[in-house]
């Protein structure tokens, strides 16, 4: 997604709060990265894949890109990563992997089957954290997502599970994204997560499963339209929580 495409809104909630918000389009390199605070990278996808979501889903790093954005945060960088389903998750997961968190590349569901998922306060699917109130924040009762992929975290990793999915969800490998039959594989999704914050070294890297939570779209379904992301009535506190979000990743420690 760019700042002039789905994520308009995302970039446009951020300049209203006083960010500076530009469109990235070079090499992530030393040079490259070096002026800035933030990155975010949302969606990203090889360029095979992009009228194509099919496997394989190759990363849409080099090598190169990876160990510099890794370095880049090391050294005190800010990276928010969303990768939505398949084939996103492919495109991100090795990149994702040097942060301690393991990709699925599928579509995540809860265990009846749904794929819009409202991680709420109350019943600890959404944890309690300086982003979810607190620090003289406002408290953020829920946050709702809109079938994405989900992920783990590595053992070692210094990280905060931020949005936990139930026990019994389960995670959809398909072959092809969207196309699901009786055989298409799929893994239990106990102790996975959609939403994660991750220490690195003296940087911060927050992670999400889901891309359309940050946006505001209006999808056509039968001839008739209906919101979808920060503008959509189930999900009032999606905007607050992203600034929530971008007020932790570029606060000083």
């Amino acid at each position: 997604h760019t700042v002039d495409g789905r994520y308009r809104s995302f970039a446009q909630l951020l300049r209203r709060d006083g960010y500076r918000v530009e469109g990235f389009d070079a090499l992530f390199d030393a040079g490259s990265l070096a002026d800035f605070d933030l990155l975010v990278i949302s969606n990203a996808i090889a360029a095979e894949n992009v009228d194509d979501w099919s496997l394989p889903n190759p990363s849409a790093f080099t090598e190169a890109e990876i160990v510099a954005v890794q370095e880049w945060v090391h050294d005190g960088g800010r990276l928010m990563l969303i990768a939505d389903h398949m084939p996103m998750p492919g495109a991100a997961a090795d990149l994702a992997r040097v942060f301690g968190l393991l990709f699925h590349d599928g579509f995540a569901y809860l265990p009846d089957g749904e794929g819009r998922m409202t991680f709420r306060l109350e019943d600890g699917s959404l944890a309690t954290h300086e982003v979810t109130g607190g620090a003289g924040r406002e408290s953020i009762e829920s946050v709702t997502t809109f079938t994405g992929q989900a992920f783990r975290i590595t053992d070692d990793t210094d990280a905060v599970p931020l949005m936990n999915l139930p026990d019994g969800s389960y995670v959809l490998l398909p072959a092809v994204a969207w196309e699901f039959t009786d055989v298409t594989a799929r893994i239990p999704a106990d102790g996975m997560v959609q939403g994660a914050l991750v220490q690195h070294g003296a940087g911060r890297v927050a992670a999400f499963g889901e891309a359309a939570a940050f946006s505001a779209q209006v999808q056509e379904r039968d001839g008739e339209r209906f919101p979808m992301g920060m503008n959509d009535p189930v999900a009032p506190h999606n905007a607050r929580f992203l600034l929530n979000v971008i007020a932790w990743l570029t606060a000083t420690r």
